[in-house]
């Protein structure tokens, strides 16, 4: 399963559901965290249970409560028979999180769902970005911008125009590198404004140039603009088989010459990431 988008849609707003199912994203994330009012959740949990068993939980994500809280085990214990593909983990602090996570799947009977770690919500978070590989049942690592500063006493996690502060860049940084250790995908964070198109269309090809493999939404209208952003262009795939090409005729080369460039082994494993991501 591809995960170039990945859209929110609150666990209490039934009626978006299934308009968030028809937007086109890879996935979506039911959330039961930050987008449900304590007083909500219960009835969230019932209306995520309900979509689960009527279309199916291929494409769906749920977003349970930190493991600390009261609700996590009340989350899973709804959720869990119903078979998400995912769960997503709010304020996770290290691979032993998702460990455990995946332990209290399997008790609620539950043995495939896949795990995607927020991974960046706490001070702590930050420093166990390196303990990833080897989690159970991880399929990617994402970030979030806003309850890093509120932990912290940061005034704000942007700069006025848009862009990340100096402590956020770092924080988006490791949790790259730390996806890229653990071999799962690095998932960016969300585009607030999701009126601003040109915006959202400029951060998530950043986004796919530095590393990351997709990206979160929170409005259905920014699903195509993140699908496009993620999805190589057929010139990008050409030179790709080009490569691939140019390293099969010669497969005992370390470095070849195509099109007037040079081009060695990391050129190799990036056209087949590539080509990979294009499903060719």
């Amino acid at each position: 399963m591809r995960l170039r988008s990945l859209l929110f849609v609150p666990g209490d707003r039934p009626d978006r559901m299934q308009k968030a199912f028809a937007a086109g994203a890879d996935a979506l994330i039911l959330d039961l965290e930050d987008a449900v009012a304590p007083a909500a959740k219960a009835e969230a949990r019932r209306h995520v249970v309900d979509f689960l068993r009527a279309v199916g939980g291929n494409q769906i994500f749920v977003r349970v409560n930190p493991l600390d809280s009261l609700e996590n085990e009340r989350d899973l214990e709804a959720v869990a028979s119903a078979h998400p593909h995912g769960i997503v983990l709010p304020k996770a602090e290290s691979g032993r999180d998702v460990d455990e996570l995946a332990r209290r799947l399997t008790n609620h009977g539950n043995v495939s769902a896949q795990i995607l770690a927020i991974a960046t919500e706490t001070p702590a978070a930050i420093f166990g970005l390196g303990s990833y590989g080897g989690a159970k049942r991880l399929a990617g690592l994402t970030w979030g911008a806003e309850d890093l500063p509120a932990a912290i006493g940061a005034a704000t996690s942007r700069e006025e125009d848009g862009s990340f502060t100096a402590p956020y860049e770092i924080a988006r940084s490791l949790c790259l590198f730390g996806a890229a250790a653990a071999g799962v995908a690095p998932i960016e964070t969300v585009y607030p404004n999701f009126k601003d198109t040109d915006g959202l269309a400029a951060y998530a090809a950043r986004a796919r140039r530095d590393g990351f493999t997709g990206m979160m939404a929170i409005h259905p209208g920014q699903v195509a603009v993140i699908n496009d952003a993620f999805t190589p262009s057929e010139p990008e795939i050409a030179h790709a088989q080009a490569v691939v090409a140019a390293f099969d005729a010669q497969p005992g080369a370390g470095a070849l010459s195509l099109d007037g460039k040079m081009i060695d082994r990391p050129h190799l494993v990036q056209a087949r990431r590539i080509l990979d991501a294009a499903g060719r």
